[in-house]
Protein backbone atom coordinates (compact mmCIF):
# COMPACT_ATOMS: atom_id res chain seq x y z
CA UNK A 1 0.00 0.00 0.00
CA UNK A 2 1.26 3.94 -0.87
CA UNK A 3 1.26 6.10 2.34
CA UNK A 4 -0.68 9.33 1.72
CA UNK A 5 2.97 11.08 0.81
CA UNK A 6 3.76 9.04 -1.90
CA UNK A 7 -0.17 9.62 -2.99
CA UNK A 8 0.71 13.31 -2.63
CA UNK A 9 4.21 13.15 -4.63
CA UNK A 10 2.14 10.96 -7.50
CA UNK A 11 -0.53 14.22 -7.66
CA UNK A 12 2.52 16.58 -8.12
CA UNK A 13 4.14 14.81 -10.61
CA UNK A 14 1.47 14.14 -12.91
CA UNK A 15 0.40 18.25 -13.56
CA UNK A 16 -0.26 17.34 -17.31
CA UNK A 17 -2.86 15.57 -19.17
CA UNK A 18 -1.03 13.71 -21.30
CA UNK A 19 -3.70 12.72 -23.83
CA UNK A 20 -4.34 16.29 -24.11
CA UNK A 21 -0.81 16.86 -25.44
CA UNK A 22 -1.60 14.10 -27.62
CA UNK A 23 -4.94 15.40 -28.93
CA UNK A 24 -2.85 19.19 -29.05
CA UNK A 25 -0.79 17.52 -31.27
CA UNK A 26 -2.77 15.45 -33.41
CA UNK A 27 -4.64 18.26 -34.35
CA UNK A 28 -1.75 20.76 -35.05
CA UNK A 29 -0.10 18.09 -37.17
CA UNK A 30 -1.35 18.90 -41.01
CA UNK A 31 -0.91 22.42 -40.70
CA UNK A 32 2.34 23.05 -38.48
CA UNK A 33 4.36 23.95 -41.11
CA UNK A 34 2.69 27.92 -40.92
CA UNK A 35 3.33 27.75 -37.11
CA UNK A 36 6.72 26.32 -37.19
CA UNK A 37 8.75 29.29 -36.90
CA UNK A 38 9.64 29.17 -32.71
CA UNK A 39 10.55 25.24 -33.87
CA UNK A 40 12.90 26.13 -36.70
CA UNK A 41 14.56 29.08 -34.48
CA UNK A 42 15.10 27.39 -31.06
CA UNK A 43 16.38 24.25 -33.28
CA UNK A 44 18.85 26.10 -35.08
CA UNK A 45 20.37 27.01 -31.84
CA UNK A 46 20.25 23.63 -30.96
CA UNK A 47 22.22 22.54 -34.41
CA UNK A 48 24.65 25.07 -33.14
CA UNK A 49 25.60 23.59 -29.95
CA UNK A 50 25.55 20.23 -31.85
CA UNK A 51 28.11 22.01 -34.49
CA UNK A 52 30.69 22.53 -31.48
CA UNK A 53 30.97 19.41 -30.68
CA UNK A 54 33.50 17.89 -32.87
CA UNK A 55 32.94 13.99 -33.31
CA UNK A 56 30.58 11.80 -35.30
CA UNK A 57 27.23 10.06 -33.98
CA UNK A 58 26.69 6.73 -35.45
CA UNK A 59 22.67 6.73 -34.34
CA UNK A 60 20.56 9.47 -33.06
CA UNK A 61 17.47 10.18 -31.34
CA UNK A 62 15.26 12.94 -32.02
CA UNK A 63 13.14 12.73 -29.01
CA UNK A 64 9.40 14.63 -29.82
CA UNK A 65 10.30 15.53 -33.06
CA UNK A 66 6.71 16.91 -34.39
CA UNK A 67 6.73 16.31 -37.91
CA UNK A 68 10.33 16.64 -38.39
CA UNK A 69 11.45 20.69 -37.91
CA UNK A 70 14.76 19.59 -36.55
CA UNK A 71 15.45 16.95 -38.79
CA UNK A 72 15.00 19.49 -41.53
CA UNK A 73 17.03 22.22 -39.95
CA UNK A 74 20.15 19.68 -39.35
CA UNK A 75 20.04 18.64 -42.90
CA UNK A 76 23.28 16.77 -42.53
CA UNK A 77 24.79 18.81 -39.89
CA UNK A 78 26.17 17.36 -36.61
CA UNK A 79 27.93 14.77 -37.85
CA UNK A 80 24.77 12.55 -37.56
CA UNK A 81 24.98 9.19 -39.82
CA UNK A 82 21.42 7.46 -39.05
CA UNK A 83 18.23 9.62 -37.37
CA UNK A 84 15.58 7.94 -35.86
CA UNK A 85 12.67 10.30 -34.97
CA UNK A 86 10.16 9.58 -32.55
CA UNK A 87 7.05 11.88 -31.16
CA UNK A 88 3.49 11.43 -28.89
CA UNK A 89 1.50 12.11 -31.40
CA UNK A 90 1.34 9.71 -34.76
CA UNK A 91 -0.09 12.08 -36.62
CA UNK A 92 3.28 13.97 -36.27
CA UNK A 93 5.19 10.96 -37.15
CA UNK A 94 3.52 10.24 -40.01
CA UNK A 95 4.97 13.53 -41.62
CA UNK A 96 8.17 12.51 -41.44
CA UNK A 97 10.39 10.75 -43.34
CA UNK A 98 13.10 7.89 -42.63
CA UNK A 99 13.05 6.32 -39.21
CA UNK A 100 10.39 6.88 -36.99
CA UNK A 101 7.90 5.70 -34.38
CA UNK A 102 5.25 6.86 -32.05
CA UNK A 103 6.73 6.86 -28.56
CA UNK A 104 5.61 8.29 -25.05
CA UNK A 105 8.86 10.59 -24.04
CA UNK A 106 7.72 9.09 -20.17
CA UNK A 107 7.85 5.39 -21.31
CA UNK A 108 10.99 4.90 -24.12
CA UNK A 109 10.94 2.04 -26.03
CA UNK A 110 14.50 1.46 -27.00
CA UNK A 111 17.19 -0.59 -24.83
CA UNK A 112 19.57 0.51 -22.62
CA UNK A 113 23.05 1.78 -24.56
CA UNK A 114 21.25 1.99 -28.09
CA UNK A 115 22.13 5.76 -29.13
CA UNK A 116 25.23 7.84 -29.71
CA UNK A 117 23.02 11.05 -29.40
CA UNK A 118 19.81 12.01 -27.94
CA UNK A 119 18.36 15.63 -29.10
CA UNK A 120 14.89 17.02 -28.18
CA UNK A 121 13.10 19.80 -29.33
CA UNK A 122 10.51 21.64 -27.52
CA UNK A 123 8.41 18.61 -25.78
CA UNK A 124 9.99 18.13 -22.57
CA UNK A 125 7.99 20.78 -20.79
CA UNK A 126 5.33 18.60 -21.30
CA UNK A 127 6.44 15.45 -19.45
CA UNK A 128 5.46 14.80 -16.15
CA UNK A 129 7.94 13.13 -14.60
CA UNK A 130 10.83 15.15 -15.96
CA UNK A 131 13.50 13.65 -13.84
CA UNK A 132 12.42 9.81 -14.52
CA UNK A 133 12.65 10.61 -18.41
CA UNK A 134 16.14 11.99 -18.16
CA UNK A 135 17.12 9.31 -16.62
CA UNK A 136 15.67 6.97 -19.40
CA UNK A 137 17.28 9.24 -22.14
CA UNK A 138 20.56 8.44 -19.51
CA UNK A 139 19.73 5.05 -19.67
CA UNK A 140 19.22 4.69 -23.57
CA UNK A 141 22.39 6.27 -24.19
CA UNK A 142 26.23 4.82 -24.99
CA UNK A 143 28.59 5.43 -22.76
CA UNK A 144 30.42 8.79 -23.25
CA UNK A 145 26.80 9.72 -25.76
CA UNK A 146 25.75 13.01 -25.45
CA UNK A 147 22.06 14.39 -24.84
CA UNK A 148 21.14 17.89 -26.29
CA UNK A 149 17.38 19.51 -25.37
CA UNK A 150 15.69 22.75 -25.35
CA UNK A 151 12.57 23.28 -23.72
CA UNK A 152 10.09 26.08 -22.34
CA UNK A 153 11.36 27.34 -19.65
CA UNK A 154 9.95 29.45 -16.46
CA UNK A 155 8.88 33.12 -18.38
CA UNK A 156 7.75 31.87 -21.68
CA UNK A 157 4.43 34.13 -22.35
CA UNK A 158 4.92 35.95 -18.83
CA UNK A 159 2.76 38.81 -20.57
CA UNK A 160 -0.01 36.30 -21.33
CA UNK A 161 -0.01 34.91 -18.19
CA UNK A 162 -0.82 38.46 -16.57
CA UNK A 163 -3.24 39.84 -19.03
CA UNK A 164 -5.59 36.48 -18.10
CA UNK A 165 -4.72 36.84 -14.45
CA UNK A 166 -6.20 40.41 -14.62
CA UNK A 167 -9.40 40.06 -16.79
CA UNK A 168 -9.93 36.21 -14.34
CA UNK A 169 -9.51 38.32 -11.23
CA UNK A 170 -11.54 41.34 -12.34
CA UNK A 171 -13.92 39.48 -14.29
CA UNK A 172 -14.31 36.28 -12.10
CA UNK A 173 -12.98 36.90 -9.34
CA UNK A 174 -10.39 33.97 -8.70
CA UNK A 175 -8.00 32.48 -10.62
CA UNK A 176 -7.27 29.03 -13.08
CA UNK A 177 -4.57 27.54 -14.38
CA UNK A 178 -4.49 28.57 -17.88
CA UNK A 179 -1.12 28.90 -19.05
CA UNK A 180 1.38 25.83 -18.33
CA UNK A 181 3.70 26.16 -15.37
CA UNK A 182 7.54 25.42 -16.56
CA UNK A 183 10.88 25.30 -15.06
CA UNK A 184 13.83 27.24 -14.70
CA UNK A 185 17.14 27.03 -15.90
CA UNK A 186 19.10 26.13 -12.13
CA UNK A 187 16.26 23.16 -11.41
CA UNK A 188 16.55 21.75 -15.42
CA UNK A 189 20.11 21.62 -14.16
CA UNK A 190 20.24 19.76 -10.96
CA UNK A 191 17.58 16.95 -13.15
CA UNK A 192 20.46 16.84 -15.40
CA UNK A 193 22.70 16.35 -12.29
CA UNK A 194 20.28 13.48 -10.87
CA UNK A 195 19.83 12.11 -13.91
CA UNK A 196 23.21 10.92 -13.53
CA UNK A 197 24.39 12.73 -16.48
CA UNK A 198 28.14 14.13 -16.17
CA UNK A 199 29.82 17.62 -17.41
CA UNK A 200 25.82 18.49 -17.06
CA UNK A 201 24.60 22.65 -18.27
CA UNK A 202 21.62 24.34 -18.67
CA UNK A 203 21.50 27.70 -19.84
CA UNK A 204 18.80 29.91 -21.33
CA UNK A 205 17.99 32.01 -23.68
CA UNK A 206 14.56 34.03 -24.55
CA UNK A 207 13.15 34.19 -27.59
CA UNK A 208 10.62 37.96 -28.30
CA UNK A 209 8.10 37.57 -31.18
CA UNK A 210 6.06 40.59 -32.16
CA UNK A 211 2.10 40.25 -33.18
CA UNK A 212 -0.20 42.54 -34.68
CA UNK A 213 -2.56 41.37 -31.75
CA UNK A 214 -3.02 38.91 -29.15
CA UNK A 215 -5.54 36.79 -31.28
CA UNK A 216 -2.32 35.87 -33.91
CA UNK A 217 -0.50 34.85 -30.84
CA UNK A 218 -2.98 32.33 -29.58
CA UNK A 219 -3.55 30.95 -33.23
CA UNK A 220 0.17 30.13 -33.11
CA UNK A 221 -0.17 28.40 -30.31
CA UNK A 222 -2.62 26.13 -31.54
CA UNK A 223 -1.34 25.89 -34.71
CA UNK A 224 1.79 24.74 -32.65
CA UNK A 225 -0.41 22.43 -30.69
CA UNK A 226 0.87 24.53 -27.33
CA UNK A 227 -2.14 25.20 -26.28
CA UNK A 228 -3.05 24.69 -22.36
CA UNK A 229 -2.35 20.58 -21.02
CA UNK A 230 -2.16 21.26 -17.28
CA UNK A 231 -4.83 18.70 -15.66
CA UNK A 232 -6.55 21.15 -13.39
CA UNK A 233 -7.40 23.49 -16.14
CA UNK A 234 -11.41 24.47 -16.51
CA UNK A 235 -12.78 21.94 -19.68
CA UNK A 236 -15.91 24.16 -20.01
CA UNK A 237 -15.52 27.49 -22.30
CA UNK A 238 -14.01 30.26 -20.58
CA UNK A 239 -16.75 32.94 -21.05
CA UNK A 240 -16.26 35.52 -24.36
CA UNK A 241 -16.76 38.67 -22.24
CA UNK A 242 -13.58 37.62 -20.11
CA UNK A 243 -11.38 36.44 -22.77
CA UNK A 244 -12.25 39.79 -24.38
CA UNK A 245 -11.11 41.65 -21.30
CA UNK A 246 -7.72 39.84 -21.53
CA UNK A 247 -6.76 40.73 -24.96
CA UNK A 248 -7.65 44.57 -23.97
CA UNK A 249 -5.65 43.96 -21.23
CA UNK A 250 -2.53 42.40 -23.31
CA UNK A 251 -2.79 45.58 -25.54
CA UNK A 252 -3.07 48.25 -23.00
CA UNK A 253 -0.20 46.82 -20.99
CA UNK A 254 1.90 45.65 -23.43
CA UNK A 255 1.58 47.07 -26.71
CA UNK A 256 4.44 49.15 -28.17
CA UNK A 257 4.46 52.47 -30.54
CA UNK A 258 3.22 50.64 -33.29
CA UNK A 259 0.29 48.81 -31.66
CA UNK A 260 2.73 45.86 -32.03
CA UNK A 261 2.60 43.03 -28.88
CA UNK A 262 5.53 41.31 -27.70
CA UNK A 263 5.66 37.71 -26.75
CA UNK A 264 8.45 35.92 -24.92
CA UNK A 265 9.55 32.42 -24.68
CA UNK A 266 12.16 31.60 -22.49
CA UNK A 267 14.42 28.69 -23.55
CA UNK A 268 16.50 26.10 -21.35
CA UNK A 269 19.06 24.16 -23.59
CA UNK A 270 20.19 21.36 -21.65
CA UNK A 271 23.33 19.53 -22.46
CA UNK A 272 24.52 16.17 -20.50
CA UNK A 273 27.09 13.04 -21.41
CA UNK A 274 26.41 9.66 -20.44
CA UNK A 275 28.93 8.55 -17.63
CA UNK A 276 32.40 7.02 -19.09
CA UNK A 277 35.69 6.73 -17.42
CA UNK A 278 37.64 8.52 -19.74
CA UNK A 279 35.89 12.10 -19.52
CA UNK A 280 37.22 14.82 -17.77
CA UNK A 281 36.67 15.46 -14.04
CA UNK A 282 37.16 18.25 -12.20
CA UNK A 283 40.12 18.21 -9.55
CA UNK A 284 39.78 17.73 -6.25
CA UNK A 285 40.52 21.18 -4.11
CA UNK A 286 44.15 21.56 -3.02
CA UNK A 287 45.05 18.39 -5.60
CA UNK A 288 46.40 21.57 -8.10
CA UNK A 289 50.09 20.76 -9.17
CA UNK A 290 50.39 24.14 -10.33
CA UNK A 291 50.56 27.50 -8.84
CA UNK A 292 49.08 30.49 -9.89
CA UNK A 293 51.76 32.68 -10.17
CA UNK A 294 53.81 30.62 -11.79
CA UNK A 295 51.59 30.85 -14.50
CA UNK A 296 51.26 34.20 -14.46
CA UNK A 297 54.91 34.79 -14.13
CA UNK A 298 54.36 36.90 -11.05
CA UNK A 299 54.34 36.54 -7.28
CA UNK A 300 51.58 36.06 -4.86
CA UNK A 301 52.17 37.81 -1.53
CA UNK A 302 49.59 38.67 1.38
CA UNK A 303 47.76 42.17 1.59
CA UNK A 304 49.08 44.66 4.20
CA UNK A 305 47.62 44.03 7.61
CA UNK A 306 45.06 47.34 6.77
CA UNK A 307 44.94 47.49 3.21
CA UNK A 308 42.39 49.49 1.74
CA UNK A 309 39.64 46.99 0.27
CA UNK A 310 38.08 49.99 -2.00
CA UNK A 311 38.31 50.41 -5.86
CA UNK A 312 41.91 51.29 -6.65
Amino acid sequence: MQDSGDDDRMRRMHVFDRRAVRQHRERAAAGLNRHDFLLREVGERLADRLSDVRRTFPLALDLGCHSGQLAQVLAGRGGIETLVQTDLAPAMVRRTEGLRVAADEEALPFAAASFDLVMSLMSLHWVNDLPGTLMQIRRCLKPDGLFLGAMLGGTTLTELRQALHAAEIEGEGGLSPRVSPFADARDAGNLLQRAGFALAVADAETVTVSYADPLALIKDLRGMGETNAVRGRRLQCSRRAMLLAALDHYRRAFAGADGRIPATFQVIFLIGWAPHPDQQRALKPGSARARLADALESTLAPPAPNADRGAP
